[in-house]
C-alpha cells in the first residue's frame, strides 16, 4: 500500500485583489509542514501540484522547510473553483470586500449556498464547467496515483479538489462534500491509503506541524 499526503495550500490573500497570493503566515505555516515532514524522515517519490500560485508558493515552503527541492508535476485538474463566480450564480450583486468578520461570515455562507446548488445542477457558474466534470477531472488524478509506482506521494491543492476526493473516496453526498470543503485549514494534511484497485481515507484535516503550543495563532481557514 502507498500513502498519499493532499496539503490545501497556505493561507492565502483573503479580502484582497489578488487571492492567489501567500501571506506572510501561509509563507510560514508551509516552511513548518516541510520541517515537520524533514523531522519525521518522510520522503515523497512523487509530487503533484495544482498550477495556481498559492498552490507552487506552498510547494515552495514545504522544499525549504524540507531541506530540498520538491519537483512537481503540475496538474490544472488541481487547482480551485472560481469561489467568486459560484457566489455570484446564486447572489449577483456585488459583495463588500472590506475585511470584516460580517462579511467574511456572509461571503462563507453565501460560498456554502452556492456550491451545493452548483453541485446539484442548478447553477453553472460563468466560465465553469459543470460539478461533475470538475470532480472527474480530480478522480482522473486520483487515478494516475493509484496506477503509479509510487509509495509515497505529496499532492498540492486547494479545499475544493481535496473535498472532492475525499467525496470520491468515501462517497458522500453534496451536502457533506461541502461540509468538509468549509473545513479544511490551511496546510492541513489529509491522508489516504492506496493500491492498485482504490483509494481508503486513513485521516482527514489534520496539522501535525502546528500542533505545538509556539504555533497555535497560526492555524488559519482562509
Amino acid at each position: 500500500m502507498g500513502t498519499l499526503y493532499l496539503v490545501r495550500h497556505g493561507q492565502a490573500s483573503f479580502g484582497a485583489d489578488d487571492y492567489d497570493q501567500l501571506s506572510d503566515l501561509g509563507a510560514r505555516q508551509s516552511a513548518q509542514l516541510g520541517r515537520h515532514f524533514a523531522g519525521k524522515g518522510i520522503t515523497f517519490d512523487a509530487v503533484l501540484s495544482g498550477t495556481l500560485r498559492r498552490h507552487t508558493q506552498t510547494l515552495t515552503g514545504i522544499s525549504e522547510g524540507l531541506g530540498r527541492p520538491l519537483p512537481a508535476v503540475q496538474w490544472p485538474g488541481l487547482n480551485e473553483y472560481n469561489s467568486d463566480a459560484v457566489i455570484a450564480a446564486i447572489h449577483p450583486e456585488p459583495l463588500d470586500r472590506a475585511p470584516t468578520p460580517d462579511n467574511y461570515r456572509k461571503h462563507f455562507r453565501l460560498l456554502r449556498t452556492g456550491l451545493l446548488q452548483w453541485m446539484l445542477g442548478n447553477t453553472r457558474p460563468q466560465g465553469m464547467p459543470v460539478w461533475q466534470v470538475f470532480g472527474q477531472q480530480v478522480v482522473e488524478v486520483l487515478d494516475h496515483v493509484r496506477l503509479s509506482q509510487a509509495r509515497r506521494v505529496l499532492l498540492v491543492s486547494s479545499g475544493g479538489p481535496i473535498a472532492s476526493a475525499i467525496g470520491h473516496v468515501l462517497g458522500t453526498p453534496p451536502e457533506a462534500t461541502v461540509e468538509l470543503n468549509m473545513r479544511l485549514r490551511n496546510t492541513a494534511v489529509t491522508e489516504f491509503a492506496f493500491g492498485p484497485k482504490r483509494h481508503s481515507l486513513l485521516t482527514y484535516n489534520t496539522l501535525p506541524h502546528l500542533e505545538h503550543l509556539d504555533f497555535e495563532t497560526w492555524v488559519s481557514h482562509a
